[in-house]
């Protein structure tokens, strides 16, 4: 259970998280100021770098959990499981939250809340030059938990495990860009299971 020190943090947080993410909605990465974002959250910009290095990290922090829940999975798994149904659910607990969303009805608060700040997230990243700079830095370490996890199953083969979790998070980011493209309004589940049925003959 977490602490009241915890919880007090992670609402700081979702409140610069959710200012920051209208305001860039509305105006833009680049001409959003980390001033404007503190304003809209009402903290001071001290606080908004205890918790962010910069205007960035506060849209990709959201995705840095994806390494860590896809890793998590990875290692659940049965040991015994062929690798690439193992992937498979590993890339899926990576889309608990991009469910589908009713056609226009991505506006803050609508729908699956959840799914309406993941869509946001993902179109900003996909869309914005500095953030999927920074996005593509954090895809090369969830890729590398992925492949010393493969690794554990396939000791000795130096190049399979980098081949195969390379893949599956090209899966990943295909499946997130189909869904950003479609507003949110496919299912990125049965897309992923397409890629992989595509893929598997391959891992």
């Amino acid at each position: 259970m977490a602490s009241l020190a915890e919880r007090k943090r992670q609402v700081v947080v979702d409140e610069l998280t959710e200012a920051a993410l209208q305001l860039l909605a509305i105006k833009g990465f680049d001409t959003t100021t980390v001033d404007e974002i503190v304003a809209a959250a009402g903290v001071s910009r001290r606080t908004f770098f205890r918790y962010f290095a910069s205007k960035e990290d506060v849209v990709v922090q959201h995705l840095g959990s994806l390494g860590e829940m896809m890793t998590a999975e990875m290692a659940a798994r049965p040991a015994d499981e062929p690798i690439a149904i193992s992937l498979r659910h590993a890339m899926a607990a990576a889309l608990s939250e991009c469910t589908p969303i009713p056609a226009g009805d991505t506006r803050p608060g609508a729908g699956d809340s959840h799914a309406v700040k993941a869509l946001r997230v993902v179109d900003l990243v996909l869309n914005t030059p500095a953030l999927y700079a920074r996005f593509l830095d954090r895809q090369g370490e969830y890729q590398a938990g992925l492949a010393a996890q493969i690794a554990r199953r396939r000791p000795g083969d130096d190049l399979y495990p980098a081949l195969a979790a390379g893949m599956a998070v090209t899966a990943l980011l295909t499946v997130l860009r189909r869904w950003s493209d479609s507003a949110g309004a496919e299912d990125p589940i049965p897309l992923l299971e397409r890629a992989f049925d595509q893929l598997s003959p391959a891992l």
